[in-house]
């Protein structure tokens, strides 16, 4: 089964071009939805996240996703810490879904396919890319956060340049009919790659 990241900064719009592709019939994978899920449901993970930044990591059984960015985003060792926790098990999860699929080749979607390493995973990669303050508008809109907020969320990320230089394909996301055409153009030649396969 072919694997292709979908990865971009956040605010690129990622999830959008996700959308597009399983219109087309393709099985994708949202790694942090994912994520969120086995944050909140597997207890080694709770437990873990508890020991390591406290008890109102948790409140009501609830994951205080709130109270974890405000320390994860300002500490790049915090920030380690949470992914060495979180990431393997993400990968685990993707493994098991990912034999159950039945699409040509699937999706794996996530905002930090690079920093997380999962990217050596991938068979093919596509990075979403938008311009740095339209990235930041779309944020502020959507998550009701700071601008200022979001860039310490950017600083942490890598750049679109970083990104670039590792993928195989990139999608500019600012009109959505040029972006659409460009998800179908990627789509048909993924599909032409496994014919030949």
């Amino acid at each position: 089964m072919m694997v292709v990241g979908l990865t971009g900064g956040i605010g690129s719009g990622k999830t959008t071009i996700a959308k597009m592709f399983e219109k087309l019939g393709i099985s994708v994978y949202i790694s942090d939805q994912e994520a969120q899920k086995l944050i909140e449901s597997d207890e080694n993970i709770k437990n873990r996240i508890k020991s390591s930044f406290g008890e109102l990591a948790y409140i009501n059984g609830k994951y205080n996703r709130k109270y974890i960015a405000e320390i994860v985003f300002k500490d790049k060792d915090k920030l380690s810490i949470i992914n060495e926790i979180v990431h393997p098990e993400v990968a685990k999860h993707f493994s098991e879904w990912k034999t159950k699929q039945n699409s040509p080749y699937v999706i794996k979607e996530s905002a930090i396919l690079f920093e997380s390493g999962a990217y050596q995973s991938c068979d093919y990669i596509i990075t979403v890319i938008a311009p740095e303050q339209e990235r930041i508008r779309r944020v502020v809109e959507r998550d009701g956060v700071s601008e200022k907020s979001v860039r310490e969320r950017i600083k942490n990320q890598w750049t679109d340049e970083k990104r670039i230089s590792l993928s195989n394909e990139v999608i500019n996301n600012i009109n959505i009919e040029i972006s659409s055409l460009k998800v179908q153009e990627i789509h048909s030649k993924l599909i032409k790659k496994l014919r030949k396969q």
